[in-house]
């Protein structure tokens, strides 16, 4: 049976977290292998956190978690899709549903997507 293949990316492969009934991607992040293993024994989203170093139990601190009801994985063992259940509506830090709530348009960034929560006041 393959493995996934942490050590030909240093370490941490690309987590894309995908809408289960929309498909709408919401995020994209990163896992290690502690945080793979966390993510299959507890059900919910487990990513690495680059910038703190550390696993990340998405949705810790502001209780937007993400259920996991499939886990896809890529022809080169090196991604994961991740198809979930965002708990609260939000996956993005930000306060929105995705965190590509930004397009392009016309060589400008607009933003198209309403907040669904104030990340001032969650993130205290």
């Amino acid at each position: 049976m393959p493995e996934l293949d942490f050590d030909k990316t240093g370490g941490l492969i690309p987590a894309i977290a995908q809408d289960a009934d929309t498909g709408e991607v919401l995020m994209l992040a990163y896992m290690n292998k502690a945080s793979f293993e966390e993510t299959l024994a507890s059900g919910n989203a487990v990513y690495y956190s680059r910038s703190r170093k550390k696993l990340w139990k998405k949705g810790e601190t502001s209780g937007h978690v993400q259920k996991v009801k499939e886990i896809r994985v890529d022809c080169d063992n090196d991604t994961v899709l991740l198809k979930v259940i965002q708990v609260g509506g939000a996956a993005c830090h930000k306060g929105y549903k995705s965190c590509f709530h930004t397009i392009v348009e016309n060589g400008e960034f607009k933003t198209v997507e309403q907040r669904v929560f104030d990340p001032e006041k969650v993130y205290k």
